[in-house]
């Protein structure tokens, strides 16, 4: 027994045993942590997106697909969908103006640092002082009024830049811009410089231009930054919430996927479809993903030059 009982501690005291368990140890808090907070509720999710539930009663009743129907039967619920195409879009031209501002940033131009902190200052803004602060800037004989009046418009022809259906989306979009454009600046100053400034170099006294420099050689390699960006970009599309809330409460038309979600949760008490909507904004950013992910990595072009998908990097 005593012999069994010393083999059994001389197997813990070996470093790979430990090593492993350690191991284990740190990985099973977050793990734990990861399944309760983020798979059980997604479960329960799904759950409820069948079920007829006003979030406190005990009594859930199952009514199949039929939330699912009402999403896509009712314009007003494919409607705020359709404005997450504004911030799509609007995040696209940020990751290129961040983009062109990280790689021209990168290069030795003089006060490089002040106009990096200049560009990421507002993504350290508080987004409800944000709001707030673009509020007296849109409205009317507010800040940008004022300068559009000083260069020469009339003030009575401006628009309600907030009020009017027709571009407060567009007004919307600017102020996110603005403000995340800084995050995908540093992100992409950081891939660049990790870049081998030797190629750079060689293909400078090749005679290769700025932009043959950016196409050929840094733009590979930070693709993958580049890719999960656009995913990033994507996923804050569809979910944005924060500057329409705070700006304008969804009003003239400037609603979104997941304002329209709360409110059926909160305010028009149906949990059942603000589950299901829920689930279809789920979908919806993995197929976008995915499709995202096979047509940007899934792409490889071999010594040929010829264009081969799926493969896989050696």
């Amino acid at each position: 027994m005593e012999k069994t009982s010393n083999s059994f501690l001389d197997f813990f005291k070996k470093r790979k045993v430990q090593k492993s368990i350690i191991i284990v140890l740190f990985l099973t808090v977050p793990l734990v942590l990861l399944v309760l907070f983020t798979y059980v509720p997604l479960g329960d999710m799904v759950k409820y997106s069948f079920e007829k539930w006003n979030g406190t009663s005990k009594n859930h009743e199952f009514v199949g697909w039929d939330n699912y129907k009402t999403i896509f039967e009712r314009p007003e619920y494919l409607r705020v969908l359709k404005n997450s195409i504004y911030y799509f879009v609007g995040s696209i031209v940020q990751i290129i103006a961040a983009l062109y501002f990280a790689t021209i940033l990168n290069y030795k131009i003089k006060g490089a640092n002040i106009f990096k902190g200049i560009i990421f200052f507002p993504t350290l803004l508080n987004g409800v002082a944000v709001g707030l602060m673009f509020n007296y800037f849109y409205r009317g004989g507010g800040t940008l009024d004022t300068l559009l009046t000083a260069l020469g418009c009339d003030p009575e022809t401006l628009p309600l830049w907030l009020g009017d259906a027709a571009i407060v989306n567009y007004s919307l979009v600017l102020v996110s811009l603005w403000r995340y454009m800084g995050q995908n600046m540093v992100m992409f100053n950081g891939a660049i410089q990790s870049v081998s400034s030797e190629l750079i170099e060689a293909a400078s006294l090749d005679g290769a231009s700025k932009w043959q420099q950016f196409r050929y050689i840094i733009l590979p390699n930070i693709k993958t930054i580049v890719s999960l960006n656009i995913i990033l970009a994507v996923k804050g599309a569809i979910s944005v919430f924060e500057i329409p809330y705070i700006m304008t409460d969804g009003q003239n038309g400037s609603s979104t996927f997941v304002m329209k979600t709360l409110d059926t949760a909160f305010v028009s008490r149906k949990y059942g479809l603000a589950s299901a909507l829920g689930v279809v904004l789920l979908i919806f950013i993995m197929v976008v993903t995915f499709v995202q992910k096979y047509f940007i990595e899934g792409r490889e072009v071999d010594d040929y030059g010829r264009t081969k998908r799926g493969a896989k990097a050696r």
